[in-house]
């Protein structure tokens, strides 16, 4: 398996039912503490030149989300700074800096104030390289990207000793008095 024997992991899975303009989504969540919570959607499109993380962080501040993330996005970029695997509190590990066109594969994560965002970009042979992105995403024709945010939520990040670095804490919104 997966787990080590020091690990217990028994998923709950939870079922919400959320309509989003017309459609109905299903939610499962299979983390131990998993919460639930309705969706809005944000449908964006950035263009050459412009770049896309202070973009994207600047929308998030501006509608003031709680708890948005990446739901999709495709385009290209010319620019890229992301720091690799294997980092660690005490070891960063390298930090890289594209300067060619690619082909956005894939960009997930969460955009709160302290983003967390991972990126898989495909060079002209289509070659893939991914890291964490540290900011740098110039659009190169388009970048379009759908963000969601779990109206219900609210994202934060707390220092861990165990990681080193700052990780995600999700909050279930008060509930209106």
């Amino acid at each position: 398996g997966f787990l080590t024997a020091t690990h217990t992991f028994r998923p709950i899975v939870l079922s919400c039912l959320l309509t989003v303009e017309g459609w109905t989504v299903h939610l499962w969540c299979t983390q131990q503490e998993g919460v639930c919570s309705s969706l809005r959607v944000f449908a964006l499109r950035y263009g050459p030149g412009q770049e896309l993380l202070s973009s994207l962080q600047a929308f998030v501040e501006e509608r003031q989300l709680k708890a948005p993330f990446i739901i999709t996005c495709v385009g290209s970029v010319t620019r890229a700074t992301l720091r690799l695997a294997n980092a660690t509190a005490s070891n960063t590990n390298e930090v890289i800096q594209l300067r060619e066109r690619f082909e956005i594969v894939s960009l997930v994560g969460t955009l709160n104030r302290e983003a967390h965002l991972h990126i898989c970009l495909a060079d002209k042979e289509g070659k893939t390289i991914g890291g964490h992105v540290l900011g740098d995403l110039e659009v190169f024709t388009t970048a379009e990207v759908v963000i969601g945010e779990a109206a219900d939520l609210h994202f934060t990040r707390e220092m861990d000793s165990r990681t080193g670095f700052p990780e995600l804490v999700v909050q279930k919104c008060p509930e209106p008095t």
